[in-house]
């Protein structure tokens, strides 16, 4: 009875903490951002920028076009871009994170002389059915969800081997082609290829999955406990999904790009928005997690198999032994 006490308040605070803390601290950690235009215009913005702290990692462009390139190229979340006196325009990707493209047009604002308007170009913005972004990082948590699922049905019902990677996979492949039903033919939150949105989805939830069921394969049953936790309690609130990575504090910002919750945000939205650009490191993190967790799906079914193969040829032997006798 004390330890039940005892654990369900430190449980609730666990989750309390993981869920509420990186919003609550959200503000820019090196944020990479542009500045383009005439040095002797740029100067003085980098110098404010930089005076910042670490907040902004500040790029000079030396035009407009250079700074859209790298917006698009998800190098850079937006730039300030000075033509001469006056304030700079801003230029955003609303599609990268509507909270980001808020911070720095309020930046500008800030240091725009008083009166003075700010143009805002949005350079790769957000679809229509989803302008500022909250139907995209609430949509990821039913994928870990199901890839959370996945994996604990696979250990609950005993399947090893081929088996159980034929579940994975299935599993993955339908639940990723149906959520893309969903979110890019009916809702149209989703933007990009098709086939490549939903190939997405679908690697994200073989990675929870196998995640999942290789943790259980290793460590049995309280191995999807461990699985839910890297997945749900720690991968989505430091996904960065809602905002940026850089948005929230360190170091969780960056150790939710290491997640397969993180690198599945990061990776969908390049794919969906930015035709792919920026989705190397997380697609390489989702195929490490994939690769992983199957490898101790076979691992782990080969090591139960043996004690059953060694009583198999234990019983074989006494029935020779007792009918030599």
């Amino acid at each position: 009875m004390i330890g039940v006490i005892v654990a369900v308040p430190l449980l609730i605070g666990f989750v309390l903490w993981a869920f509420t803390w990186p919003n609550a601290r959200s503000s820019p950690h090196d944020l990479p951002v542009g500045v383009a235009g005439p040095a002797q215009a740029t100067a003085p913005a980098v110098e404010g920028l930089a005076a910042q702290g670490d907040a902004f990692d500040v790029r000079e462009y030396p035009d407009e076009d250079a700074a859209r390139r790298a917006i698009e190229e998800r190098d850079i979340y937006g730039a300030f871009v000075f033509s001469g006196e006056g304030p700079p325009q801003v230029l955003t990707a609303g599609a990268g994170g509507a909270s980001v493209s808020q911070l720095l047009v309020g930046v500008a604002e800030a240091q725009a002389p008083e009166g003075a308007s700010v143009t805002v170009t949005d350079v790769v913005p957000a679809p229509d059915g989803d302008p500022r972004g909250t139907v995209f990082g609430t949509s990821l948590l039913p994928l870990v969800i199901a890839g959370i699922a996945t994996g604990a049905l696979i250990a609950v019902t005993g399947l090893r081997g081929g088996r159980a990677l034929v579940g994975l996979v299935g599993a993955a492949a339908l639940a990723g082609v149906m959520a893309t039903v969903i979110g890019h033919d009916w809702l149209e939150v989703l933007a990009g290829d098709w086939w490549q949105v939903a190939g997405v989805l679908g690697l994200l939830v073989l990675a929870g999955g196998a995640t999942v069921a290789g943790f259980a394969a290793l460590l049995g049953q309280a191995g999807i406990g461990v699985g839910a936790v890297l997945l749900m309690l720690l991968g989505n609130p430091w996904s960065g999904a809602t905002s940026a990575p850089e948005m929230l504090p360190e170091p969780v910002g960056a150790l939710g790009q290491w997640l397969p919750t993180g690198a599945g945000a990061s990776l969908l939205r390049s794919v969906a928005f930015f035709d792919g650009n920026g989705g190397g490191l997380p697609l390489a993190v989702l195929v490490g997690w994939a690769l992983l967790g199957t490898a101790a799906i076979l691992w782990g079914g080969r090591r139960r198999s043996r004690p059953a193969e060694d009583k198999g040829n234990a019983g074989e032997r006494a029935q020779v032994a007792a009918g030599q006798g």
